[in-house]
């Protein structure tokens, strides 16, 4: 048996009812689907603003869900403000009429005091000194104020577009056949091997209770996963496609605008590849898309780019979330150049005239070039492949077009205008004896990495896959300029405030 609540058939026997007959409406969902006009309703929000005129009192209100304040005018205002004595930063419920509005936003809520069923009540105070102010406070400063810094309109835009991002995500991978699995954060390997780990110890009973002092929790050394890589080419070998959007650590004292000590991973893996030009195709197909969604939400009224933009404060800000978008959106696929290709450009290019500045081939590029090759020479993002051998890891196999002269592996890194290396892929080495062969040559200790090791004993096929950090694409479509403002506690070396 079913019946209709509120246009929603929802099922009964067991009086199942619709999360929309118990939740208050968000203010988001009062402005997509007003009341009727004349209507009493009520609203909970934060004060973001207080007017004061002659006949009329006007306080802006938000409660996270938009970008979109709910404007609530008070009748009587000097009576109302004086004895609440109103304060931004407040959270308040106000009851009231819904009217169409005179001003620039199409509703707003009236409270009358001389009318019995209106109300308006504090229900959380804030001290004379709460910090987030109208006047501008600068995102920088915004970060020492850990628990109330996305209050303001840009950090929870941002927020709420991040989880716009996920779902945008969700939704690619879907339609390609993959599946989402979660791989683990605690492992005892180091996928790059850096040593920019992050060891784990316990500090309960179980580590006094020990008889020997080297005795691990875990049984052998732990750490928190720097990327999902190994695990999910495990789980790739049975699933086909995979992919993940995981936190990863890395102890990196690396104190800039695009560096996270703790951060979110997408990593997939792709089986039965055997070119190079699959994984980055299917990369930029992926990035195309979550950035079409976000371009296409800009003209919906609360589409996820409006909100974006209803959130910043200049044309400046605004041109460049456009100019962004479009610079992903290119009509021509974008540009991919091998290593070797990289070092000439520069060197012809950048470095012209500068004899001292000269790269050679098997210097590592530097984020200055890679910004240099983006956003001035191509003005693209454009992919890089075939990196020398000894600047990657053990599991790269050898470049189709491989010269043992000037050896290069199979791999490739996704460079964004502005930002860098957005994303960093390669075909995986299936051979067991090509892949023991790589692991001897850097000198890596096998018995550690005998499950891994296993899996190309074990049928193993072709395959390929990449990791793109999460923080850094929404950095650059958003148009924020320091990773540290795109997630919502950020750890880096020296800072972990809550």
């Amino acid at each position: 048996m079913s019946i209709t609540v509120m246009n929603r058939s929802v099922w009964t026997g067991r009086r199942f009812l619709s999360s929309l007959n118990t939740l208050r409406p968000t203010i988001r969902e009062l402005i997509a689907n007003p009341p009727a006009v004349e209507s009493e309703i009520s609203a909970v929000g934060h004060i973001k603003s207080i007017r004061q005129g002659k006949n009329a009192g006007f306080i802006d209100v938000s409660d996270g869900s938009s970008a979109n304040n709910l404007a609530v005018v008070i009748k009587n205002p000097t009576e109302v403000l004086q004895n609440l004595n109103l304060k931004i930063g407040q959270s308040i419920n106000v009851k009231g009429q819904w009217v169409e509005s005179q001003g620039t936003q199409p509703y707003e809520l009236v409270f009358n005091p001389n009318i019995e069923s209106h109300e308006l009540s504090i229900i959380g105070d804030v001290p004379d000194t709460y910090p987030i102010q109208k006047k501008n406070t600068t995102i920088q400063n915004l970060r020492h104020l850990p628990t109330i810094r996305h209050r303001t309109s840009t950090l929870a835009s941002i927020l709420r577009f991040r989880s716009f991002m996920e779902t945008k995500f969700i939704e690619f991978f879907n339609s390609r056949q993959f599946i989402k699995v979660s791989p683990p954060i605690v492992t005892a390997s180091d996928c790059e091997g850096a040593g920019e780990q992050f060891r784990i110890e316990s500090t309960s009973k179980w580590k006094s209770a020990q008889k020997e002092p080297e005795d691990f929790f875990f049984g052998k050394n732990a750490y928190l996963t720097v990327s999902t890589q190994l695990h999910l080419e495990v789980l790739a070998l049975s699933l086909n496609r995979v992919w993940t959007l995981t936190p990863c650590f890395r102890a990196e004292v690396s104190n800039t605008n695009r560096h996270l000590s703790e951060f979110w991973m997408l990593e997939a893996e792709i089986c039965n590849v055997d070119s190079l030009r699959q994984v980055t195709k299917f990369s930029e197909d992926m990035i195309r898309y979550v950035t079409q969604a976000v371009k296409d939400s800009a003209t919906a009224e609360v589409g996820n780019g409006q909100d974006l933009i209803s959130s910043r404060f200049g044309k400046d800000e605004i041109d460049k979330l456009n100019q962004r978008w479009d610079s992903v959106l290119t009509e021509n696929e974008w540009p991919t150049i091998s290593y070797s290709e990289a070092i000439e450009i520069i060197n012809r290019v950048m470095n012209k005239g500068r004899s001292k500045n000269r790269l050679q081939w098997g210097d590592s590029l530097q984020t200055v070039h890679e910004k240099w090759l983006a956003s001035e020479h191509f003005k693209s993002p454009v992919f890089i492949t075939d990196y020398p051998a000894s600047q990657k890891p053990f599991y790269m196999p050898e470049s189709q077009d491989f010269n043992p002269d000037k050896p290069t592996v199979a791999c490739f890194d996704l460079i964004f205008p502005e930002i860098g290396e957005l994303i960093g892929g390669s075909l995986r080495e299936h051979s067991y004896d090509k892949l023991i062969h790589r692991m001897k040559d850097q000198g890596m200790n096998l018995e550690d990495m005998e499950w891994f090791i296993s899996t190309r004993l074990n049928g193993s096929i072709p395959h390929g896959g990449f990791g793109m950090g999460f923080e850094r694409l929404i950095s650059y479509l958003s148009a924020m300029e320091n990773v540290k403002d795109v997630i919502p506690f950020p750890r880096v070396s020296q800072s972990c405030y809550c």
